[in-house]
């Protein structure tokens, strides 16, 4: 996958810009402000339709204009998200996409960013959030999937508060919201456990080309690794405590993972160095689970990573890239970064409300 040229009018610190890519490798340099990152972001927009570091959608906007355009051209496809204060639409050769599940998973991103590091130590739902957002780029029904889920957890959630308040009310649609339920969770731990089982095929084996140590693995915490029967056992059991509390205790919204690195914890036991290292495997162990399902590797965005890790490491990770992967990587001292790799690579310096390719 290969974006080959991207545009922004009003986005962040940009005006308007338009820009071409390497199909390899692309280092974006210049100090802290000056739109580096604003620059990836704008990419990993035309994949996911959201920021990596914004929740709002307003943020986005150059300040003092109300609307924002992202258009990139993908594998010779026209990507183009249309943002303003109150809405934003998607677009796919110029035919608007109503449905966010139609337009994502049509682009891949990987992205490692520094803050990455707080999926180990934030709560299970930075976790999960994280495999929701890796999972939908190669399963398209996933999205669909989850949010029925969510739906059905959500109806009976109010069933159970109602419950509570009124004890003489029916078990029967909560025992029918307890089997949808069911039904949707076990597809999900499903997916969830074979992304999960392929990432740890190829996890260590990327850790210790870089690392040059230790067997890294990621650990699926869930209770419903059973069959059916048990899980809806495990219900009926803890029923009359459901009600109590108003919401559902048992499922996949519950579900976790670990790092762990020879047969440590990383999170409780792992050293901030080894927890970067893990999720920087982690990420990079993507690539061939996404080559293999959709055919071409995704794109690679490398956030200031080389603040991040030392020369060598650097080098054993471009080495293990090949030249299908096209990749970003931001940086604010180029004299950091190997001679070698700067000859073989688009070089694009930023400064404020600019950017130019530095021949």
């Amino acid at each position: 996958m290969e974006i080959t040229n991207l545009k922004l009018v009003n986005y962040r610190n940009y005006n308007q810009i338009n820009i071409n890519f390497s199909k390899n490798i692309n280092i974006i340099y210049g100090n802290n402000g000056t739109g580096k990152s604003n620059l990836i972001e704008a990419i990993y927009l035309l994949s996911l339709t959201k920021s990596f570091r914004t929740l709002d959608d307003k943020n986005l906007i150059k300040k003092g204009n109300n609307t924002a355009l992202v258009k990139g051209i993908i594998d010779n496809i026209v990507y183009f998200i249309e943002l303003s204060t109150t809405m934003k639409k998607t677009f796919i050769n110029n035919k608007k996409i109503n449905k966010i599940g139609d337009y994502i998973s049509k682009v891949n991103i990987v992205l490692f960013n520094p803050l990455d590091t707080k999926i180990l130590t934030d709560s299970p739902s930075v976790r999960r959030k994280m495999l929701n957002i890796e999972i939908s780029q190669i399963n398209k029904d996933y999205i669909n999937l989850l949010s029925n889920y969510n739906r059905v957890l959500k109806h009976r959630n109010a069933y159970l508060k109602q419950l509570f308040l009124n004890g003489n009310s029916s078990l029967d649609y909560l025992n029918i919201l307890t089997t949808k339920l069911i039904d949707l969770g076990i597809e999900l731990y499903n997916i969830r456990s074979n992304y999960i089982e392929q990432i740890n095929n190829n996890l260590t084996d990327i850790y210790k080309k870089i690392f040059d140590y230790g067997e890294l693995k990621i650990k699926y915490i869930t209770n419903f690794n059973k069959n059916k029967d048990d899980i809806l056992k495990l219900f009926q059991k803890n029923y009359k405590k459901e009600i109590s509390y108003g919401k559902t205790i048992f499922g996949v919204h519950h579900d976790d993972i670990e790092f762990v690195l020879d047969d440590y914890n990383i999170k409780e036991y792992g050293s901030v160095g080894q927890q970067k290292n893990s999720i920087i495997s982690f990420k990079l162990a993507e690539l061939p689970i996404i080559k293999k399902i959709n055919g071409t590797y995704p794109i690679l965005i490398l956030d200031d990573l080389f603040s991040e890790l030392d020369n060598k490491k650097i080098n054993n990770i471009i080495n293990m890239l090949n030249n299908e992967v096209q990749t970003f990587i931001t940086t604010t001292d180029i004299d950091k970064v190997d001679k070698n790799l700067l000859k073989d690579s688009y070089i694009y310096c930023t400064n404020n409300e600019k950017i130019e390719r530095i021949d």
